[in-house]
């Protein structure tokens, strides 16, 4: 029997509708990637990390909400920081350390086995194919998500309380972050002779990235603007509540690109003029986007007790504000006022003044080494022509003095914002069996119904 490329036209069934045979073409690659061992050891893996992530949270929540007693400080305990950060952790890991094998897997495979070429023969175009890799892996990241909900479900017959828009923002950060490796992982089996050498390309580019962020941290400019798209700090909006557009068009672009890059360079038969012409179109595209998203500022604080935000009174009258606003931060970038001004000041405040400049001026990392002529600990605030000194960072001492600087009145306080907490003491009954005995043997169950049938 020859194996030509009408052979193969005729046993995969060609139809002059194409999406039929587009969906042919899914259910062969969802049934590779069910044949895939590299797939089945990150769900066997999956359930354990997020049952010990969970199990873990819930005991901390419970004593943080005084087990036999009050909590101590009841408007602190969410159920975002408390339980589901800590419990999906474990996707990150995963995205980081695990799933970017699988996507090497589904191209590498096929280029050493010698089955490209006969993918290739197959109806539609090398986009088409990429596409359905694409789709069925990121479908197969949504089933490794079901110990993740399972711990949702288990959160709720607790009695514990969730709330809606900041638990949906979560699980998309982590289906954004999903993609990003996904991509990653697509261009570098492209890239690469072997799986091997995509691999450690994976791993480089992982460890750049923090790296990247490390270095980046405090300092203020086009570097911190950079690191601002590491798949870390991407996620990290996510897990504070967080949702801003112009992370979601930088994540959704970027994991395109790779997607994208794989099919340039996978067709084995295309020159090496056409794959560099390819990609640098392709990288001068991704640099424009990456531009415009830079300069959009709309965001969306999907947090309950709106930490993300100032109070309504507040973005009220910084709303007035027109003028450019420059900040000038002299602190180390581990210095923990730092932390605590980027988180409760600076990242408010750039939700809501377009025109926002800050310049992180301090010579050393750590600031003890700092001299007292060197102004450490200052933070400066110009507009108007006008500059004024503060060295707290404390938000309404912070406000009162933009509102001195704009000329406009401040915003009355109010309790708007008060927060009450859910302080639940609970123990994770059943959790354990779930997640690191149930869990486990389903999945090689499956996997052994699987082997079989096949």
């Amino acid at each position: 029997m020859r194996l030509d490329g009408g052979l193969v036209r005729r046993k995969i069934g060609t139809s002059p509708n194409s999406k039929r045979s587009f969906w042919r073409l899914v259910s062969k690659e969802w049934r590779e990637l069910f044949a895939s061992r590299s797939y089945w050891l990150l769900l066997l893996m999956i359930g354990p990390l997020v049952g010990h992530g969970f199990i873990t949270a819930v005991g901390l929540y419970a004593e943080a909400s005084g087990t036999g007693g009050p909590a101590a400080l009841a408007q602190g305990l969410t159920p975002l920081d408390g339980i589901l950060v800590p419990a999906f952790g474990a996707y990150d890991l995963a995205a980081t350390f695990l799933f970017p094998f699988v996507a090497i897997r589904m191209i590498s495979a096929e280029k050493q086995s010698g089955g490209l070429k006969l993918l290739l023969q197959l109806p539609g175009s090398l986009a088409t194919k990429v596409g359905a890799k694409a789709l069925v892996l990121l479908g197969g990241w949504i089933v490794t998500l079901l110990p993740g909900l399972l711990a949702i479900g288990l959160w709720k017959f607790y009695g514990g309380h969730l709330y809606a828009p900041e638990t949906l923002n979560l699980l998309l950060g982590h289906f954004l972050r999903a993609m990003l490796s996904a991509g990653f992982g697509f261009a570098a089996a492209a890239l690469a002779e072997n799986a091997a050498s995509a691999a450690i390309i994976t791993l480089g580019f992982t460890v750049g990235t923090w790296a990247l962020d490390f270095i980046a941290a405090g300092r203020g400019g086009f570097l911190q603007q950079l690191a601002a798209y590491t798949p870390a700090a991407t996620l990290r909006f996510f897990e504070h509540g967080l949702l801003r557009l112009n992370i979601f068009v930088a994540m959704l672009a970027i994991s395109v690109a790779g997607f994208a890059l794989a099919g340039i360079w996978l067709h084995p038969g295309r020159s090496w003029r056409f794959r560099l012409l390819g990609t640098v179109t392709l990288a001068l595209t991704l640099a424009l986007i990456m531009v415009g998203a830079n300069g959009v500022r709309a965001s969306w604080d999907a947090s309950e007790n709106r930490r993300n935000s100032f109070s309504r009174a507040d973005e009220a009258a910084l709303s007035q504000i027109r003028q450019p606003l420059r900040i000038t931060v002299v602190l180390s970038p581990e210095d923990p006022r730092l932390t605590d001004y980027e988180q409760n000041v600076l990242r408010k405040l750039r939700r809501v003044l377009p025109r926002l400049e800050v310049d992180y001026s301090s010579s050393s990392r750590t600031g003890l080494f700092e001299k007292p002529e060197d102004h450490y600990g200052e933070i400066w605030y110009e507009m108007n022509g006008q500059r004024a000194m503060e060295r707290s960072t404390i938000e309404e001492v912070v406000l009162e003095q933009i509102y001195k600087l704009a000329g406009i009145n401040p915003a009355a306080h109010s309790d708007e914002n008060a927060f009450s907490g859910y302080p639940l003491s609970v123990k994770p009954r059943g959790a354990s069996w779930i997640f690191y005995g149930l869990w486990p043997l389903l999945t090689v169950a499956a996997w052994w119904v699987q082997n079989r049938s096949r």
